[in-house]
Parts: structure tokens; sequence; C-alpha cells
């Protein structure tokens, strides 16, 4: 029974911080915390989300009706409003906006304007497009009579705004309101049943068709009278679509929808059967974490365990536990690659109780496994950062596999860390938080310390597996070929023969996709760059084409070089596509596949090149690092990174703690079979300590280098961030508008807080956008959201008239 009150507090889809008060519908049914709300909101009507109930409007406004309920039951749980709160007031990112991201999409009506043609103006357009022939959009508008809500408000906001307003005035135009609809929806069939009784006496009145389709149904339900779907009828009989409507107004079949639910998986995932006992590492690690759950309340782990070392086997017990006690399983990973790992082990212990949650699903399958989790009939959910938002009631444990990775923290609109957040509704729900990794991030490493979690350590691999050999081949030592180190080195290039003549799979990574990194023009020295970016050009040699990683931009492969037009361009670096073109020289007859973002472009591809190396059916397999993390490939003995230096140049604090994490992951892929393992690692730093550290599989050290280092810098684990990131299209005005605020932030910041910069983003342009950025740092998060509010209030009149954007990123991952 809903709360007996008349006003109603709403978050609406839309960039507004504070919440807004509105009265019920007319008419309205039972109301409840979670529902969608058509509501207005200035001239136009958006997504609104019922929080909650008040006895009273603010003082001395006037509240507005809701104008529909969109929703017969809430879509998300009333015990997340909690959640979402804290969210806002911490990423500084409105509320309405939180939810939306949290949402599947396609679940945000709103009213957009669209631009449409009178027929006084048709006849004077139509001269005027005849004499001038533009703008371009009038031409779309004078064949289909009107634009699209998006293209009317390109015209709108555009230089043609002051002529469209003109033509409305004549009468020729009108700008009309339209209501967006939900894109996302139930997926329904139609099922056939007979109705109980006989239809011998009205055999003489039945059309041949539908006596046929009678005698069909019949036939496929001998077995069991059931109802079977439409579509099992017309796909034996065409004709039977028609004739059902015939049967059904005489009473001789029942025709009922059903909900259907579109499969996530697409084919069934393979099974892995349980251990036949666990280790003593695994009993000791469960043997801590069974009570927490016992006791329903807020425990968070760092379970430690090196690759091999079985840390899956401890996240599926617990989760039996959980199901046992009553409550449901959150499962993270940090890319859909890995999703497709952990869910394989899920679903061969837990069957259909398993959903998907990933950026990978379809609109419509995203929709029904949000269906499936909050109706309770999936009660373990895996999936990406954005599975944190999974609306199960009663969260007993999470798991955050792979916890260092950055990939957890997104990087536009709502910019939330995943793992923070798991941590977070952990302690809202009373759940055992679990955060798992072979390399633990430097900060939750620190925490563990501290014993803010609990640490549990997994040293062994599994049967006492050995870690393999890792050998250190310096590439400065190599003889060059034109004056560059050979892709492969004489080491690698032996240990690949070898191994392919035992029969053995190997594993080469290199963290960077394409056939080279840039094109260089011989005559001048210049590289081909992206034209809405600061960024060079990467070849794609099988696409023919050059291509931006950033913003999508392609060109032909056959250009000229901009600066001096010369058509000397030669292809400088290397990525996976040439990797693998020299390893077919190398090896003609061994099988190689790649696996990167350009031959993994969907579920199906991933799964099929993973399935071909479980089988053999691969000798080589070359990848970035879609291959490094959380893959059991037996049969794989030698494992090379062909480059381990990619990230060591990269301003960041952390540099030095990514690489060792990436080296160490993808020396785990190899021996974790009957046969022992070797890695070759590829380097011109050798001296590195990342590098040095990962050979020796030493974390502790590498720690131990990090820790001292930060607390010198005064970077976290000893400090917080908030990087503010200012991007428009004129540079004067984005550099200037940085100025003030940099000023601004040095006058309103307390003694204790340092200001960095504003200085250019290392990645200075993008997508058309000069970037600038400025870095507060401060002991205690605290000071520095204060600081951030008043920037905040105090930005319109920094900002001026200009289009210059600020984004908040609180404690960023990715400087660039």
């Amino acid at each position: 029974m809903s709360a007996p009150t008349i006003y109603l507090e709403v978050a609406v889809a839309a960039p507004i911080h504070q919440t807004l008060t509105y009265a019920p519908p007319p008419d309205a049914p039972p109301l409840f915390p979670g529902q969608r709300l058509l509501v207005p909101l200035g001239n136009r009507q958006v997504t609104g989300y019922l929080l909650g109930f008040a006895e009273a409007p603010p003082e001395g406004m006037t509240t507005r009706p809701a104008r529909a309920v969109l929703d017969p039951a809430p879509i998300f749980p009333a015990n997340m409003i909690p959640f979402f709160r804290w969210i806002s007031r911490y990423y500084h990112h409105p509320l309405g906006e939180v939810i939306k991201t949290a949402l599947p999409g396609g679940l945000t009506q709103q009213s957009k304007r669209q631009l449409i043609l009178t027929e006084a103006g048709r006849a004077p357009l139509a001269n005027y497009h005849a004499e001038h022939g533009g703008p371009d959009w009038l031409a779309e508008l004078l064949t289909s009579g009107s634009l699209t809500p998006a293209a009317s408000a390109k015209v709108i906001a555009g230089p043609d705004k002051k002529r469209c307003t003109q033509w409305q005035r004549e009468g020729w135009l009108t700008l009309a309101t339209v209501l967006s609809g939900d894109r996302s929806r139930a997926k329904t069939e139609i099922c056939v049943a007979a109705r109980a009784g006989s239809a011998e006496n009205l055999a003489e009145k039945l059309k041949p068709s539908e006596r046929k389709t009678i005698d069909l149904l019949a036939a496929l339900t001998s077995d069991q009278p059931r109802a079977i779907p439409r579509r099992e009828l017309t796909r034996e009989y065409p004709g039977a679509g028609a004739a059902l409507k015939g049967l059904a107004e005489k009473g001789l079949v029942a025709l009922t929808e059903r909900r259907l639910f579109r499969d996530p998986f697409g084919e069934p995932p393979p099974f892995f059967p349980p251990p036949a006992q666990l280790t003593a590492e695994q009993e000791t690690a469960l043997a801590a974490i069974l009570p927490e759950i016992h006791h329903r309340r807020f425990a968070p782990f760092l379970l430690h365990g090196i690759t091999g070392s079985g840390k899956t086997e401890v996240y599926l017990r617990a989760a039996e536990a959980i199901l046992a006690s009553g409550r449901q399983v959150l499962v993270l990973v940090p890319e859909i690659a890995l999703a497709t790992q952990l869910e394989a082990h899920f679903y061969s212990r837990f069957g259909d109780q398993v959903a998907l949650i990933h950026s990978g699903l379809g609109g419509g399958e995203r929709f029904d496994q949000w269906s499936r989790i909050l109706s309770g009939e999936a009660r373990v959910v895996i999936g990406a950062r954005s599975a944190i938002f999974a609306p199960l009631p009663d969260p007993g444990l999470i798991i955050v596999d792979e916890e260092h990775d950055s990939a957890y923290k997104q990087e536009d609109g709502l910019r939330y860390h995943g793992r923070d957040l798991a941590l977070l509704r952990g302690s809202m729900q009373q759940a055992v938080v679990l955060l798992g990794s072979a390399t633990p991030a430097i900060t939750t490493y620190y925490q563990a310390q501290s014993g803010k979690y609990r640490l549990l350590t997994l040293a062994k691999r599994v049967e006492e597996r050995p870690l393999p050999t890792v050998e250190i081949v310096d590439l400065q030592a190599i003889k060059t070929v034109s004056g560059r180190p050979p892709l492969f080195s004489p080491q690698l290039t032996q240990a690949l023969r070898q191994n392919f003549a035992a029969g053995r799979q190997s594993l080469l990574f290199l963290n960077r996709r394409g056939f080279a990194n840039l094109m260089l023009c011989q005559d001048c020295g210049q590289t081909m760059q992206c034209r809405h970016c600061q960024v060079s050009l990467t070849l794609h040699k099988g696409r023919k084409e050059l291509l931006c990683h950033y913003c999508g931009f392609r060109s032909r492969i056959d250009i000229v070089c901009p600066n001096c037009r010369s058509g000397s361009l030669v292809p400088v670096g290397f990525g996976t596509e040439r990797i693998e073109a020299e390893l077919a020289q190398l090896l003609p007859q061994a099988r190689i596949a790649r696996l990167d973002r350009d031959t993994a472009r969907n579920r199906r591809d991933y799964l099929g090149i993973l399935k071909g190396v479980h089988a053999g059916e691969i000798d080589i397999l070359v990848g970035t690092q879609m291959i490094a993390k959380g893959h059991h490939f037996p049969r794989v003995t030698l494992v090379g990174i062909v480059w381990a230096d990619a990230g060591l140049g990269i301003p960041d604090f952390r540099s030095g703690e990514r690489t060792f994490q990436l080296l160490a992951q993808v020396t785990g892929r190899a021996g974790r079979g009957e046969q022992t393992g070797r890695v070759i690692v590829q380097t011109h730093q050798p001296q590195h300590y990342s590098v040095a550290m990962a050979q020796a599989h030493d974390f502790q050290s590498l720690y131990a280098k990090e820790i001292s280092l930060r607390q010198r810098l005064g970077y976290p684990p000893f400090s917080r961030l908030i990087n503010l990131r200012l991007e428009g299209e004129d540079e004067g005005q984005v550099r200037a508008v940085a100025e003030r605020l940099g000023n601004a932030a040095r006058k309103h910041a307390a003694g204790k807080i340092e200001v960095l910069g504003p200085v250019p983003a290392p990645l200075a342009k993008l997508r058309n956008h000069y970037r600038w950025q400025l870095l507060l740092k401060a002991a205690r998060i605290e000071a520095l959201h204060t600081l951030c509010q008043q920037l905040v209030e105090h930005y319109p009149p920094l900002a001026g008239s200009g289009t210059v954007k600020l984004t908040l990123d609180v404690d960023p991952e990715n400087m660039l």
C-alpha cells in the first residue's frame, strides 16, 4: 500500500542536481518508490524517477501534476535509492542522470521538438531550394514533410537558426513537440492451445485450412495437451496463421500472449565440473569468509591469489553459501572478455539462476536480464562495471574479480569506479565483498595492510604446479635490422619453433592493435594525424585504412602527405596485425589466430577464437590485453611478450604498477596444465623495477617500491585526487577559462589542498575538442569535495558566454 501522502519526490533525467516535487497524476494507481513517471519540466516532458513522498510541497512553490505513470511496478528496489543519492553527491553528478545510467538503455521517455513543413510553406520553400540549392536539410524537409527530432535539434541550434525562425514567422514551418517512446520492451509470442471439447460437431463449418490447422495442433500436442507457440504451427503449415483467427472466433482454440526472454549466451557455455577437493589455502580462505556470510554483515576481503591458484573456486563456494541463505550474488569483471570466462563456471554450478549484464548485450537482451533479476528468477548476476547497478533486492555477496583493473572506472558521463561502488553497496546492504586479484592495486593492498580489508592469500598454484620461468631479453643488445631490432629476438624465434615442433601452444602478447602505429612521410617527416584529434592514425593493413583509435575517423591508405604533398609514406612501428603477419612468414605451417578488438567485434567471434584454442585447433594466439587476464589455457606452455615497455612512457604515476600487473597477468597464462611454462619478455628497459619484479613474480617488492615512491610524492593512498577537465572547440577560450578556474581554485583552496595546473591534457585534442585539466590533491577527500562544490557554483560566470564544458573526475584512473 502506498504512503498516504499526495506529493512526490522525483529525480528527473536531466542535468539538474536537486530533486523536484510533483503532485500525482490524476486518477493514478497506488505509487511506489522506484517507478518511472512522465513529468513536466519547463515546456517539455521528461522521465522522472519516484524516490519518495512528501507531506507538503516546498514552501512558496506551486506543484504541477505528473503526466503519467510509466511502470506498473518499480523497476529498481527502493533500498537502492540511498545508494543512488550517495553516488550523486560523491561524483557531483545529477541524481536523475545517475539513475538513468543505472537502468537498461531505452527506458527514458522525453518530449522533443520536430520541424514540420506546412502546406503554406511547401511552394515558397520549394522555390527557395530551386534558386539557392540549400541548406542541405531543406531537401529532406521537402521530401519527407518533417525532420527527425535529432535533425531538428541540429537545425534549431545551428547556423540556420535565424533563417528557421524567420520561416516559422512566415507560417512555412511549425515546431511541434513529440514524445519519444521507450526503445526497450518485453518480447512476447502468441501461443495456441486447443479448448476442451471436440471440433467434430463443427466439422462441416470449418474451412479446409482450419481443419488442417486443428489436426496439426492435435498432432503436435498428442504427447501432452499444452499451449505451443504459433510459430511452430506456421512453420509446419504457413496457412495456419490466418486459420487461427477463425478458430479462435469459433471457440476451438485459445490464443494467449507469453513473454519470451532473449538468450544472452548465444550457445550453452562449456561445462566445468567442481574439483574433487579444495587446496589447503582455499579451505583456509573459505573458513574466514563463511562465518561472515552466516552473520549477514558487511565484511570486505582481499583475496590475493597468484595466477592459477584457484580464486574462482573460492568465489563459487562462497556463492553456494549465499544462495543457500536466501540472498543473491553479484559478480563484477572489468571487461566483457572476462565475463565469458566466469559465466561458464557459474552457469555450470548454478544453471538458469545466472543472469548477464554488460554492454555487449543488445538493448532487448539487457532489458530481459534486468527483468529476470528484478523478478527474483535470476539470483546470480555476472557483468562488467555497470552490473553494480543490478536490481538485486538483497545481495549477500559481491565479488570483484581482477579488482586492480582500471577498466572498472567509467571514463565518460557518470565517472564512477565499479570496485568502489561494490564496497559501498556491500556496506549499505550488509554483504560480504570479495576483491580478487593476482596483482592487487597498490591502494587496495595498502587498505588490507592497514586492516580496513581482511587479507586472504593463495600463494600456491592448484596441484602445486610451478610458476613459469621468465627470461628477459634486452632489445638494445639485439643486432638491428635497418637500424631497428627485429620483432622477434633470436631467443623468442627459437622458442616458438621448438614449441610448435613439440605440438604445444604459444601465446604472443602486444598491447597495441593494428599493423603499424603511424604512417610517416619520408620526404618531410610529417606523421599522418587524425583530422579531429591530435593523435597519429594507425595503419590497419587488412582493412586498407588508417584509423583513429579515439574518435573512429577513417582514411584510405593511398593518400599524400598533407604537408608536402609527397606520396612517399611508410608505416612505422608495429601492432598485433603485423605480429600475426610476420609470424605467418616465420612459421608458415602453424595455425595462427589473433584476438583483439578488430577480430573479436562481438561475443560470437570472441568465443569462437577461445573455443579454437581450447580445442587445440590454434597453435599460436596473438593478442592484446584481451588475452592477458583470466584465461585458462592448459596447453599453452610458451608466452612471448613482444614489447614490455609500452606503458612505461605514459605520464601517470601508476605506469610502473600497471606495467607489472600486465606482465604478471600475461605471464600467468603459461604452464597451467601438465607441462611447465616458459615466458620470454622483450624490453628496452630490463633494469626497470616493474620488469625485474615481474620476472621474479615478486609482488611484495613491487608494493614496497611503489608505496615508498608515493609516500614521498604524496600520491594515493597518501592523498586523494579530483581532476577537473575543460573541453571546447575554441582552443583560446578553453585555455582562458582553465586559467580563470585555476585562479579561483587557488583563491578558495584551504591550506592543505594542492592545485596542479591548469595544463593541456596529454591528449590535448580529441573529437574536435581542445582539452585542459586542473588536478586537485589533498589528504582528505572532504576538503576536495567542498572546494569542487564552490568551483561548480562559480563556474557559470567564470566560463562566460562560451561553450567550454567542465567535467569532474573524482579518484581519476586515466590522466590522459
